[in-house]
């Protein structure tokens, strides 16, 4: 089940597969897509996703993705085959360090990450200069 979409400079587009817990990339012209992150089946290992949602990528094709299952924000450089855990997975929760339901993300150009913490009703602000 396609969730979110984010298309790049370059007009590749991303979809985050909710049902199939990953993250699919088509090159523009291309006929099949093919996975960038998660498609481990759902989990929580650093190579599993459970039901992604909002996705963005930037200009060095670095995948971020709101891990709503795991309450996580994940990072996949482009051509990793695991992520990195950036701002939650410290369980469901409304502490500073957890979130409840993450559904969508953006960055500004001060590098800031906004969270969309939907179970939380909150949006959090995470410093670009740490990994939070």
């Amino acid at each position: 089940s396609p969730r979110y979409v984010f298309v790049d400079r370059d007009h590749s587009v991303y979809v985050s597969d909710w049902r199939n817990d990953r993250v699919m990339k088509w090159v523009e012209g291309a006929k099949q897509g093919i996975v960038v992150a998660g498609g481990q089946g759902e989990g929580n290992g650093l190579t599993q996703l459970s039901y992604p949602e909002g996705v963005v990528v930037d200009q060095l094709g670095t995948v971020y993705v709101a891990d709503q299952g795991n309450a996580r924000i994940m990072r996949w450089p482009k051509g990793a085959t695991q992520g990195s855990v950036i701002v939650g997975g410290n369980g469901e929760g409304g502490q500073s360090n957890q979130l409840n339901g993450p559904i969508g993300l953006s960055f500004d150009r001060y590098g800031n990450l906004y969270v969309v913490d939907n179970g939380n009703h909150r949006v959090q602000k995470f410093n670009g200069n740490s990994n939070a």
